[in-house]
């Protein structure tokens, strides 16, 4: 397989089709041409202030149009594009940009004002008339970088949902897979990508560039806002969109669901986190649209497994598989690993250990962590806890780091949200483990209820104990206005534990 790159698609595309729309944000649509030429000057703009093949360019910004462009930019100059996620603290950014040590750190408004006391010794560029003037004055020659397959193109830090943040490097030939992952989630030069992921998480660059590398067209949204999504979806007639499943319920959830023209709608892809068959159920009725569940993660490159549209019949002769995350694409081996490094039998939990050319070169200047996530032989290990049929489906469990050890039984915090999700009452869960004098720990349901509902904790305690083991159960129930999430809509269980992790 030839390994494509940002700015080798852009060019082809740009040269085959200059006026097909390539990328649409905020009402103004770019066509290839015109993305091709901006992204040439941007990557002029770039190495005017002395930015090189190897170097880092940093970004802090919301979702924007540039945020492609500089992309593609960058992969002009074979240069590496540092995506920063703008919901951490001035000391969280500050930690990473001392890590990435960028040449260059481009800012959008929130951006700057996260890095106002912060010295940096590298220029920081603000989007904004002063960034479209400074890129007008550039020529629109193409630097002409070609790239090689193992040449990094992205750094990627990691949510922090299970400690410190490391920043994963992707390269051209882990990132060239968006394309033929495209192919799988069958999008075309047709094709209407709606992105409302943020572009700093693979859930937004990686899936968000795969129609674009497709030669079609991408709605980019500035975050997650539900009714823009619904009005978005007739106004562009989108045909795929990625969303986790907390924005999938949200959506369900929303007054402007009911009558919203959701017809051109082909496929919504899932993933990021589990999603239970009973949200899973109910957004194939409301939506009555094509669905595909998508696992991956950020050293994968993206998706590395997918249940296929026709596994998600609840009727079906099959649907127990409404729980699986799919099977391994062709270039992928997935195997799941018991505790002593040993092939787990079928339909017994483990790690689940992934190996493909789309696995990440490794963490940045972070030689033991890569040593401890990736074996000798190839395999990355991924946290996740997970069985895998006989067939070769695989079903998740939990994050292994946030399994619940309770009188020595192993409780998966994600069963018990997909069970208390199938309450009428229950807009939103999260289950952690909080200690327990007799048990070691035991877990605790923050639930967030539907508006002008009600429910009680006996309510909720006799609902679980009616659908899960008694073990199972959580023993304490708190109702919350929220629950933390991170900027990609995963629950941040560390922020549960350190608000709630005493049971109180």
């Amino acid at each position: 397989m030839t390994t494509d790159t940002f700015a080798s698609l852009i060019r082809a595309h740009a040269a085959a089709r200059p006026d097909a729309p390539a990328l649409t944000f905020e009402a103004r649509t770019q066509r290839f041409g015109d993305l091709h030429a901006a992204s040439s000057r941007i990557a002029q703009l770039l190495a005017a202030h002395g930015v090189g093949a190897g170097d880092r360019v940093a970004m802090l910004s919301r979702n924007r149009a540039e945020f492609f462009q500089v992309i593609i930019a960058a992969s002009k100059l074979g240069a590496v594009v540092v995506g920063l996620n703008w919901r951490l603290s001035p000391r969280e950014i500050g930690e990473i940009l001392a890590d990435a040590d960028p040449a260059v750190l481009i800012v959008d408004d929130t951006g700057a004002a996260l890095v106002q006391g912060l010295a940096v010794p590298y220029p920081v560029l603000a989007f904004g008339a002063g960034f479209d003037a400074m890129v007008a004055a550039q020529p629109d020659t193409d630097p002409g970088h070609t790239g090689a397959p193992d040449e990094v193109a992205l750094i990627l830090y990691t949510s922090g949902t299970t400690g410190r943040p490391k920043g994963v490097m992707l390269t051209n030939r882990g990132m060239s897979y968006t394309r033929q992952l495209a192919r799988e989630w069958g999008m075309s030069e047709q094709s209407v990508n709606l992105v409302a992921m943020p572009l700093f998480h693979i859930g937004g660059c990686g899936y968000g560039s795969s129609t674009m590398m497709a030669g079609g067209h991408t709605v980019l949204m500035p975050e997650v806002r539900v009714p823009d999504i619904l009005a978005l979806i007739p106004q562009y007639r989108v045909t795929h969109t990625f969303l986790v499943p907390s924005v999938v319920q949200m959506l369900l959830n929303a007054p402007e669901v009911d009558g919203a023209d959701l017809s051109s709608l082909q496929l919504l892809m899932y993933g990021a986190a589990p999603m239970g068959d009973v949200l899973l159920r109910r957004a194939i009725t409301v939506l009555g649209c094509n669905f595909m569940h998508a696992y991956g993660m950020t050293e994968s490159s993206g998706t590395v497994a997918i249940l296929r549209p026709d596994a998600h019949d609840p009727d079906g002769p099959n649907p127990h598989l409404l729980k699986s995350c799919g099977r391994a694409m062709p270039w992928v081996e997935l195997r799941v690993m018991d505790a002593e490094g040993e092939p787990a039998p079928a339909g017994t939990t483990g790690e689940l250990w992934i190996r493909s050319p789309m696995l990440m070169a490794g963490y940045w200047r972070n030689p033991q962590a890569t040593a401890a996530a990736i074996t000798p032989d190839g395999w990355f290990r991924s946290a996740d806890a997970a069985q895998m049929d006989s067939d070769g489906h695989v079903f998740l469990i939990d994050r292994m780091k946030d399994m619940i050890i309770s009188g020595g039984e192993n409780i998966y915090p994600a069963e018990i949200e997909n069970v208390l999700n199938g309450h009428p009452a229950v807009a939103q869960v999260g289950v952690i483990g909080v200690p327990h004098d007799r048990w070691g720990e035991t877990p605790l349901a923050a639930v967030v209820l539907r508006p002008g509902t009600q429910a009680t904790e006996d309510d909720l305690r006799a609902y679980t104990r009616a659908n899960l083991a008694t073990y199972k159960c959580p023993s304490r129930f708190i109702f919350v206005p929220e629950l933390p999430r991170n900027a990609s809509g995963k629950l941040l269980k560390p922020e549960m534990r350190r608000l709630w992790g005493t049971g109180a």
